[in-house]
């Protein structure tokens, strides 16, 4: 008898203190870039997402895959450097529970770099100019913190031009003299008028012009996923249009606020600015399973 009772015990201690296998694709990284979490399906276990701060990471599946979920965790430039919990929560035969797991968060030591353009674009005295501005970063803030529950993209990212970098990711962005943020995506060099291409598969969640970004082109990939494409000089597409990866999106241009023209590549994650060719590399190699 109490033998038997020792075994129902220790099971009933094994199932109470049974965790998930988490699998991160990056366990260290640096402010502004991707990790990944992939989570093994299993009998009786409903994840629901992963939490940190106040920041919420969704679950999704991915085709061709139906023993995993995975999650899309992202890092701020502004996050500090150190250790960071994080929370995942799932149902475990009707029963709420959670898991802690940690990630290393490391210094990206951006360098700054010094530009050079019409006051007016810096710090713009007019009060339609500045109430424009202000209904832009609105708008834009409340498009990239909206979650599609769907994800359209099936293949790996490519970039949007094959040309140059000429400004990367996180350099602290001096103009005119005075320190105004970081440099939020990837500058490739592009004369006026060449091609533009999406990234991926996706659906056109914004197309216009924009007091900083100029004509402004932004893909909705699905599940929190946003590619943008800035400075353009002519649109191919329009809002609400399913595009295909490689497809022509439009024109590269110097429209808004730059030094010459460029295409200003950028990605969005549930709302943060991550490293694009960072994320690229990630999701293609961890996610999407690119073939070498």
């Amino acid at each position: 008898m109490l033998m038997r009772l020792f075994v129902v015990i220790a099971l009933f201690i094994s199932v109470a203190y049974a965790s998930v296998d988490i699998e991160l694709a990056l366990k260290q990284l640096h402010n502004g870039e991707t990790t990944l979490v992939r989570l093994p399906k299993k009998e009786g276990v409903v994840y629901e997402k992963v939490t940190f701060e106040k920041r919420s990471f969704p679950l999704f599946s991915i085709a061709g895959d139906k023993e995993h979920l995975y999650g899309l965790i992202v890092f701020s430039y502004y996050d500090k450097a150190g250790k960071k919990t994080l929370k995942l929560l799932y149902k475990e035969n009707g029963k709420e529970k959670s898991q802690l797991f940690h990630i290393y968060l490391k210094n990206g030591e951006y360098k700054k770099e010094q530009i050079h353009v019409a006051s007016s674009k810096v710090n713009p005295k007019s009060k339609a100019v500045k109430k424009r501005t202000a209904r832009e970063y609105s708008e834009a803030m409340k498009l990239y913190h909206s979650v599609t529950p769907k994800l359209y993209i099936k293949e790996p990212f490519i970039l949007p031009l094959q040309s140059t970098i000429t400004s990367e990711f996180g350099k602290a962005r001096v103009y005119n003299g005075s320190l105004k943020g970081y440099h939020s995506g990837t500058d490739f060099r592009a004369p006026v008028g060449t091609p533009i291409v999406a990234s991926n598969d996706g659906v056109v969640a914004y197309v216009g012009d924009r007091f900083y970004s100029g004509g402004t082109i932004i893909i909705d990939h699905g599940e929190g996923i946003y590619s943008c494409y800035f400075h353009m000089s002519k649109y191919d597409v329009a809002k609400g249009e399913r595009v295909q990866r490689g497809e022509v999106i439009g024109l590269s241009g110097k429209s808004g606020r730059v030094t010459g023209p460029h295409l200003h590549f950028a990605m969005r994650v549930d709302g943060v600015q991550v490293n694009p060719l960072q994320f690229i590399e990630l999701t293609n190699k961890e996610l999407l399973k690119e073939k070498n």
